[in-house]
């Protein structure tokens, strides 16, 4: 069965955006960016709540900067050919390879389970993947740890009352300091 992952990069105090939206103490760093490229070839269908749809828009023409860099055209390259999925009640439309759904994640998943495929379902979004961690449905949680506390924002991890057991599957310290944590659910 296709495994689930939650992805983000998160601050030290455990929040993947600061309190005024920002995410700019997670600057590009080539080790880490690579990772993320290595990351997202084991991803057949990348689910997506509208915000984090929205910041993704711009790799969907990226590869038009004549500015980017070579890993950041292979990132676009992959991810604008990944089938996405976006969750959104606000939304009509959605552009490239993205379809667009008004609810139902739990039966999206089981969905995308039962169909053919080695790659993972990876979950984009805090909103989206507290829904899925509620109903039990994430297999794996991956965290790039930044060495910064941005002293609030948006969680990278569920505010539920319900305790969930790990297993640390992988670690790995970056040049910059930056820790990527991953861990499997224990069921």
């Amino acid at each position: 069965m296709r495994s689930v992952t939650y992805s983000m990069s998160v601050s030290l105090d455990g929040y993947i955006v600061g309190p005024d939206g920002g995410f700019d103490w997670t600057a590009h760093d080539e080790e880490i960016f690579r990772s993320w490229i290595d990351e997202i070839r084991e991803v057949d269908v990348h689910l997506l709540g509208r915000r984090l749809y929205e910041t993704m828009l711009y790799w969907e023409t990226a590869d038009q900067d004549p500015s980017l860099d070579d890993s950041m055209l292979e990132w676009t390259e992959i991810w604008k050919s990944l089938p996405k999925v976006v969750f959104s009640t606000t939304l009509s439309v959605v552009q490239g390879n993205a379809r667009l759904v008004p609810g139902g994640l739990a039966e999206e998943i089981e969905r995308l389970r039962a169909e053919p495929g080695e790659g993972n379902i990876a979950i984009g979004g805090a909103t989206l993947a507290a829904e899925a961690a509620a109903s039990g449905l994430i297999d794996e949680y991956r965290a790039r740890v930044y060495p910064v506390l941005v002293g609030g924002g948006i969680p990278f991890f569920p505010q539920r009352e319900r305790r969930v057991d790990l297993e640390l599957v992988e670690t790995r310290t970056f040049n910059s300091r930056v820790v990527y944590l991953r861990y499997r659910v224990a069921r």
